[in-house]
This record gives structure tokens, C-alpha cells and sequence, in this order.
């Protein structure tokens, strides 16, 4: 093995405490995520957001009927946090 480590590993001891100290983790929710069916003429290289649909099924359907692609935006804000006594920044996802 080369001594990397994938992000989301368990650490080897098992002592996963200080590791979700240091990363929060953030659960999409309706109230973070907007939902966007694509412009006509979009593609994935060069995605243009088209109609705002309110929630996920309806952008599921949409999506198949109009050719299967939607698109999912959230806003972040950085916000600092203490770690430790050192400020640190962090993201922290805007509600819509």
C-alpha cells in the first residue's frame, strides 16, 4: 500500500472521533437543495440551469420525460469555526 488514505476511510486504530471532529458532515435536505431541469440546447459540458422544479420527484419525472438530466445547486457560505482555539473556515449550506 502506498500510505494514502481515501477521505471517507475509517481510520486504522478504529478512533473515528477526532476524524468527525475535523469534518462535519452536511445531509442534503429540501431545504438546501434547489432542483433545475436544463436549458434547451445545455449540455453537460456546459450546463445552463432552465425551469426551477420544488423538489426532487418532480425533477426525477421532468428529467425522464424531457431526456433524463437534471441538475441539483447548493449555495455554501464560508463561515469561520474554532478548532482547538485556531479559527478555521468551514462551509455551511444556505437554506433556499
Amino acid at each position: 500500500m502506498d500510505g494514502l488514505k481515501a477521505a471517507n476511510s475509517t481510520p486504522l486504530n478504529g478512533d473515528s472521533k477526532e476524524q468527525s471532529k475535523r469534518r462535519r458532515r452536511w445531509d442534503m435536505t429540501s431545504d438546501n437543495v434547489r432542483y433545475f431541469i436544463p436549458m434547451t440546447g445545455s449540455s453537460p459540458d456546459k450546463p445552463e440551469l432552465g425551469q426551477e422544479v420544488p423538489s426532487e420527484g418532480e425533477a426525477l419525472v421532468k428529467a425522464f420525460k424531457d431526456g433524463g438530466v437534471f441538475y441539483t445547486v447548493v449555495a455554501w457560505k464560508a463561515i469561520t469555526e474554532m478548532d482547538g482555539g485556531e479559527p478555521k473556515i468551514v462551509k455551511e449550506a444556505l437554506k433556499r
